[in-house]
Order: C-alpha cells, then sequence, then structure tokens
C-alpha cells in the first residue's frame, strides 16, 4: 500500500529541503569568497620581508590558475566516482546531476584570462587594444594558453554529447599543457619536471574531485548500503592518491630547492612560505582523511564519517587556492 503524506507534512519537507539546498548554495559561494581573497591579498603577504618583486597582477593571476585548477577537478572527479558506482553490486540508478558542463565553462573564461595576460606579454591588459591574439601563436607559453582555451571548450562539449566519458581527451591535455608551462625548456630537466607536475596536478584533481562527487552521491543515496561502500573504496582510492601527491611534490620541492637550502627558502622566499602553507593544509587534509576512515572502520554508522569528509573538501579547496597563488609567485633561487 502506498503511503500519501499529508499536505502539512509535504510542505514542510520541501520548505526544508529549500532551505538547506539554500544553506549549501550560501556555503560554496563564501568558501569561493574566501578562497579568491586568500589568492588575491597572498602575494603581498608572502612577498613581504623577502626582497622579492611579484609580476603585475599576481593576485589575479592566482585566483584565475586556481579557477582552473578547480574546473578540472570536478569533471574528473565526477568520471572517476561514476566509474567507480558502475562497477559496484546493487548500487541505485540515481546520480547527481553533473556539474561537468558549468566547470568546463569556468575553466574557458579562466583560461581565457589567463590567455589574454599571455597576450599582453605576461601584464594585465588594461584593454582589448592591448591583447595580441596572433602573438599567441609565436610563442611556446601562448601556444599552452590557446590549446587550454580549446580544450576547455571541446570538454564543455563532450559534457553535453552522450559520451561524457569523452572528456578524458581533452582534460588530460589541460593538464599536460599545464606541466608543460611550468617547466619552460631552458629549466634543467623539463622533461622530467613536466612529468612529476602533471602526475601531481592529475592526483590532486581526481582527489578534490572525486571527494566532492562521492560526497553528492551519498547525498543522492541517503540510506541506501551501497552507500558506505562506495565511501570505503573512496577512501582505499583516495590513500594512493595522497601517496603519488606527496612523493611528487617532495621530488619537485627538490628539484627548486636543493635540500640544504630547503628549511631557509621555506621561510625567506615567497614562494617558500606558500609552499609550507600549503604543506600543512595538505597535512591536515590528511588527517581529516585518517578521522574519516576511522569513523568509517569502528562507527556503528558508518555515514559519519561524511562529517570530516565534508570539512576535508573546504581544506582541499583552501589548497587549491594556494595552489593558484603559488603559481604566481616568483621561482625561488636554486642555490648551488
Amino acid at each position: 500500500m502506498t503511503l500519501i503524506r499529508p499536505p502539512a507534512e509535504a510542505a514542510d519537507a520541501s520548505a526544508g529541503g529549500r532551505r538547506r539546498a539554500t544553506a549549501r548554495a550560501l556555503a560554496v559561494l563564501a568558501l569561493l569568497g574566501l578562497a579568491a581573497l586568500f589568492s588575491l591579498l597572498g602575494p603581498s603577504a608572502a612577498l613581504h620581508g623577502t626582497g622579492e618583486a611579484a609580476a603585475p597582477g599576481a593576485g589575479g593571476i592566482g585566483v584565475l590558475r586556481a579557477v582552473l585548477f578547480a574546473a578540472l577537478s570536478v569533471p574528473l572527479g565526477e568520471l572517476f566516482v561514476n566509474g567507480l558506482t558502475r562497477r559496484m553490486p546493487g548500487a541505485p540508478a540515481e546520480r547527481p546531476r553533473s556539474r561537468a558542463t558549468y566547470a568546463a565553462a569556468t575553466g574557458f573564461l579562466a583560461a581565457l584570462g589567463l590567455a589574454s595576460v599571455v597576450a599582453t606579454g605576461n601584464l594585465v591588459p588594461h584593454s582589448l587594444a592591448q591583447i595580441d591574439v596572433g602573438g599567441l601563436y609565436r610563442t611556446r607559453d601562448g601556444s599552452l594558453a590557446l590549446l587550454e582555451v580549446n580544450a576547455f571548450l571541446v570538454a564543455g562539449l563532450c559534457a553535453l554529447s552522450r559520451r561524457p566519458l569523452t572528456q578524458v581527451g581533452p582534460l588530460g591535455i589541460v593538464l599536460t599543457a599545464e606541466a608543460l608551462r611550468a617547466h619552460p625548456a631552458t629549466e634543467h630537466g623539463p622533461l622530467l619536471g613536466s612529468v612529476l607536475t602533471l602526475v601531481h596536478l592529475a592526483c590532486a584533481a581526481l582527489w578534490a574531485g572525486a571527494l566532492l562527487h562521492t560526497l553528492r552521491t551519498l547525498r543522492c543515496w541517503r540510506g541506501h548500503p551501497a552507500g558506505p561502500a562506495l565511501l570505503g573504496l573512496f577512501a582505499r582510492v583516495a590513500a594512493v592518491l595522497l601517496a603519488a601527491v606527496t612523493a611528487t611534490g617532495v621530488c619537485s620541492t627538490l628539484r627548486r630547492m636543493p635540500a640544504d637550502t630547503v628549511l631557509h627558502q621555506l621561510t625567506a622566499t615567497a614562494y617558500g612560505r606558500t609552499l609550507l602553507a600549503k604543506v600543512i593544509l595538505v597535512a591536515a587534509v590528511a588527517l581529516l582523511a585518517l578521522w574519516a576512515r576511522v569513523r568509517l572502520v569502528r562507527s556503528p554508522d558508518p555515514l559519519t564519517a561524511c562529517t570530516p569528509a565534508r570539512a576535508e573538501v573546504a581544506v582541499l579547496a583552501a589548497v587549491v587556492a594556494v595552489s593558484g597563488l603559488l603559481t604566481a609567485l616568483p621561482v625561488p633561487i636554486r642555490w648551488s
């Protein structure tokens, strides 16, 4: 027999759902605002007392780069988690609404903004007349910037198609372009540096995006026994991703800061200070992940692990903001 909910109860439930949705939207907006504020104000704080000078518009570039990283994380996380759920026996057919199209549009705008900076000789353009679009084709950085713009455009079209898995190609192109951009050809061992950055970015994007989509899926599956199984599966994958992010991060740091100068440069240079902040945040994320894992295994209700997991998403957002800022600061001096 089908039970019909009284109109008053249905109205209360609907109002409660709207309030929760509004609260989540406001929380996301507040988090994005804080991340943008951190990236905008971060350069002056990081550079204070170091004697270094930031490039023009470092704060804005940091924001755009952070937005670009976030736009990569969302669709990659969706594809990864949806792949996991398809392999889970007895998993519900319901899936949260995809945000890949919105992410691709946001990434396209961020990449377009970064390309406009490259088109003006790495200066912030104050008018359209200053932007030399044709000049982008004549430089390595310009070509990579255009590649990222086009890749996000194609990723958006793939997200709208019947084969969303085809997003992997253009998103992989963006990751590769970012890895190449971070290591110019004049650098010692640019290929090794690009490979390390590619693995680092890919694993970090999967970690952040997959955790976010896992929590969205659990909300969609509310009360279903497959929920704790999905969370446990993600926890095992996240441990591997954390190990890869840590290993590649340490190797990249030692390439730019020799071991005997790391401690000094972590406090005496803007890049080092920002890197130290990122390390502390990643350590906090690891502790939250451990807390979630303990709750998942030992708590009578495994879904109580969602509480530290939500906090983990928030701290990962801060990590993305710091990572964007890191790309806009002067590269540390490599003392031999």
